[in-house]
């Protein structure tokens, strides 16, 4: 009896236990089995957010795949999600239901669009077919109000992008009309082919391009074909190009830059975004088509010109009977930005530069307002927008004289106009008495022998005391060199840091930061204080540096937004007896009949400058590098009060037979 009891209990033990085991296995598989179907899911909505579409047909149950081919899914999956912009789609799951062999998935779905956010609830059916686990699939997982019959529509109304203008309200910038060349084949009449050829040559496309967008699958005889976009303004070739059968030129929107060449990098220009743009300003309302500031003032101010395209998200159905809303976002236009520039200025220094290589920056020097910034060779924003030809990209890239390089964005070595910052210095600092006669003669010298075969040498000699005026009004190299060892390498640094130099100045467009590298031996000193040595100075940084000469020792911050207020960038970056010294001794660098610029005197005008020449050769036998001209001057209470700094320079100054300095003087004298 008792054998039977144990025995008897221990079957009971091992039927629970297998009972336990088949629970267990069950609620396991269970178990996995919705982790699985959560997890296609998943997996789907991924493939979509990575845009393979291709893939996603993989997952459809075999009922579904029976519904819809799968061209017909590609294309529907692809044409309404990349037609709204869909991006960032994110699934939220809620809950889960089974029925017999189908797992209902509850969830919350948002993605971002053209016409901002949409979200709704769902509910996905699952089915496990054989081990694998499919998606019921029909048109309401891409919407639930969606019908396999219906269509998602979008409807854009064009944002105006805001404009450009120049102090007095003219356009720089703007939204306006530009032409498209397009063919009508039916009317190219018998000579086709020499039409084409004639049209290549005016266009500068080339024949292959013509005759394959003339032979799309929905070109007929009537139809505009556009080739090429061309400035509105170009009459002569649009009359050429109307000589030729078959020619039609339409008006299309586009941006309008009304300086062209003129203004080319200040202004910049506007293209359509590309994929990583996108990216980077996902959520600011852009979409595949839209336009975004390339360079330039057009980058600068993206965020304040850039519009807003009212759109809607809805479907229809298949009568077209718009039956739901699924998004929309209102129009906004852009806001205008007005500039301190005067275009008539702007366009004047052009024309006086456009043969050379170099930059003008011109400034209010009260108020830091810039008056022009031009820097040549250069290019005109018109051609980007209508679009370039290879050959123009390459032809752009390629010219050895850098149309594409802004000048006066970068810094320079800047010579003998670096003279009056060393005295400033040494006057503020109580190391230099302006008075005091150095009292050496000739125009070589050196410290003593330990700087072996390294002398100091200036140009030309001249009578009278070796003082702060004389140095500045004759530029002599020695009279600094002497004034730099004398402040010495802390004080002359410090003071630099001080005026901004290793500084980024805050502007709108992105500035090389003035620098003076490593300043280690005498000689360095000595090269440093009359501007070489590896002294570099960006040029709308030393508009502000001057402007402290003309402003009692403060130096006023640049502006280009009119209607700001004046800003001091440094306050008392000099003693005002410094700045007024200097003031005087750059007047009559051009008033008195000795001084270096005597040919900027202008009758009625007071004006204080400095010529300056940098050499940026690396050594006495470097006979390849060339010397870079320049001339610094601002003009003292003009009597229309209308004062201008002026910080110019002129690239490979050595064969001129006028010199750097007065090339750019016969220039700047056409601006009074």
């Amino acid at each position: 009896m008792k054998s039977k009891k144990i025995i008897i209990i221990v079957s009971i033990v091992i039927i629970l236990l297998v009972i336990v085991g088949i629970t267990a296995f069950v609620i396991l598989t269970n178990k996995k089995d919705e982790e699985n179907a959560k997890q296609i899911l998943t997996e789907y909505v991924g493939l979509i957010n990575d845009d393979k579409y291709e893939e996603l047909y993989n997952y459809l149950t075999t009922e579904a795949k029976g519904k819809i081919t799968e061209e017909d899914f590609l294309a529907r999956n692809k044409n309404i999600y990349e037609g709204i912009d869909a991006e960032n789609i994110k699934i939220e799951l809620q809950s889960l239901e089974k029925e017999n062999n189908t797992y209902k998935l509850s969830y919350n779905e948002k993605m971002y669009t053209s016409a901002g956010e949409i979200s709704f609830s769902n509910v996905a059916n699952i089915e496990k077919e054989g081990k694998e686990f499919k998606i019921d699939w029909n048109s309401t997982y891409i919407f639930p109000q969606l019908r396999d019959a219906d269509k998602v529509r979008v409807s854009t109304i064009k944002a105006k992008r805001g404009s450009i203008l120049d102090r007095n309200g003219n356009a720089l910038a703007e939204d306006g009309k530009i032409a498209q060349v397009g063919i009508v084949p039916g009317k190219l009449g018998e000579n086709k082919d020499s039409s084409i050829s004639q049209i290549s040559n005016l266009l500068g496309v080339s024949t292959d391009f013509i005759n394959e967008q003339l032979s799309a699958s929905y070109v007929k005889d009537d139809t505009f074909v556009p080739i090429k976009k061309i400035s509105d303004s170009n009459t002569e070739l649009k009359e050429q190009l109307l000589q030729i059968p078959g020619i039609l030129i339409n008006k299309v929107d586009g941006r309008v830059y009304s300086l062209g060449k003129e203004a080319g990098h200040l202004v910049g220009y506007v293209q359509t975004i590309n994929a990583e743009e996108l990216e980077e300003n996902e959520g600011k309302g852009y979409n595949t088509n839209s336009l975004i500031g390339k360079s330039g003032l057009e980058k600068a101010y993206e965020d304040t010109l850039k519009g807003t395209d009212g759109t809607d998200i809805y479907i229809e159905d298949e009568n077209g009977n718009k039956i739901r809303d699924l998004a929309t976002q209102e129009k906004k236009d852009g806001q205008d930005v007005k500039l301190t520039i005067d275009s008539s200025l702007q366009s004047k220094i052009y024309e006086q530069m456009k043969d050379d290589k170099g930059f003008f920056v011109v400034m209010e020097p009260t108020t830091g307002e810039l008056l022009a910034l031009v820097s040549t060779p250069t290019f005109d924003s018109n051609d980007f927008v209508i679009g370039l030809t290879t050959d123009q990209w390459n032809a752009l890239n390629n010219d050895e004289s850098k149309p594409l390089y802004n000048r006066f964005l970068q810094s320079y070595c800047p010579g003998s106009t670096f003279k009056p910052v060393t005295g400033a210095i040494g006057i503020t600092t109580g190391k230099i008495n302006p008075d005091e006669d150095l009292g050496y003669t000739g125009t070589s010298w050196q410290k003593d022998s330990s700087w072996g075969d390294y002398k100091v040498t200036t140009l030309t000699g001249y009578n009278g005391p070796k003082n702060l005026l004389n140095a500045i009004m004759h530029s002599d190299n020695i009279y600094f060199a002497q004034s730099a060892l004398k402040i010495g390498t802390s004080t002359f640094t410090e003071n630099l840091d001080k005026i901004g130099f290793n500084e980024q100045l805050e502007f709108p467009l992105t500035l090389t930061k003035s620098t003076y590298g490593e300043i280690a031996t005498e000689g360095k000193l000595a090269d440093s204080g009359f501007g070489q040595g590896n002294i570099e100075v960006n040029p709308i940084h030393m508009a502000s540096i001057y402007s402290s000469f003309a402003n009692d020792g403060n130096m006023i911050k640049p502006n280009i937004e009119y209607g700001k207020e004046t800003e001091i960038l440094k306050q008392n970056a000099f003693t005002e007896d410094a700045a007024n010294t200097i003031k005087d001794a750059l007047i009559q660098v051009v008033e008195n009949e000795q001084g270096t610029a005597n040919d900027m005197k202008i009758e009625g005008t007071t004006i204080a400058g400095k010529t300056g020449t940098a050499e940026l050769k690396q050594s006495k036998e470097d006979t390849e590098s060339g010397t870079l001209g320049w001339f610094d001057c601002f003009t003292i209470d003009r009597q229309n009060g209308d004062d201008m700094l002026i910080i110019s320079m002129v690239e490979n100054t050595q064969n001129n037979s006028d010199g750097g300095s007065h090339y750019l003087i016969k220039k700047i004298r056409t601006l009074f």
